[in-house]
């Protein structure tokens, strides 16, 4: 009994000290979606074969990243979390019900790419763009260019 409080007490800890800095976690959530993203866009400019299994485990990674976000978004943009090292825009904070109305489309997207699994690369191409302009709207109001 006493090593199973001892464990439920690490994974609270460790929980709790993954947010320890909100702009660092963030960012890490973003570098594994672009990474994954990267993937997917290889696939759809035809620089990587089409394979239905690794096309549809892609997107179940995607979605994963987009679920941990939007799960996470309060904790991930709390209040002083705008200035250090982010690319962060300020509009965030001043519409956060904007912001995360942009967020759930995105995670609706790529649930419904999951949920039809793309069969042929041009399916792929059509859940693709959506998705991907999703990126882009979020990136033109909630994100600053660097320069």
């Amino acid at each position: 009994m006493r090593k199973l409080i001892l464990a439920i007490s690490m994974l609270a800890f460790a929980g709790s000290a993954a947010f320890a800095d909100p702009i660092q976690e963030r960012q890490a959530i973003m570098k594994e979606r672009g990474k994954i993203a990267g993937q997917l866009s290889k696939v759809v400019k035809g620089e990587t074969p089409y394979d239905a299994a690794a096309v549809l485990a892609a997107l179940k990674a995607l979605e994963a990243n987009a679920e941990k976000f939007h799960a996470n978004v309060d904790t991930l943009f709390p209040a002083g979390s705008d200035t250090g090292d982010t690319t962060a825009a300020p509009k965030i904070w001043q519409d956060m019900a904007g912001f995360k109305a942009v967020e759930e489309k995105y995670l609706a997207d790529v649930k419904a790419a999951v949920a039809t699994a793309p069969a042929d690369v041009d399916a792929l191409k059509a859940g693709f763009n959506t998705i991907g302009g999703d990126c882009g709207t979020c990136h033109q109001t909630y994100r600053i260019k660097k320069g």
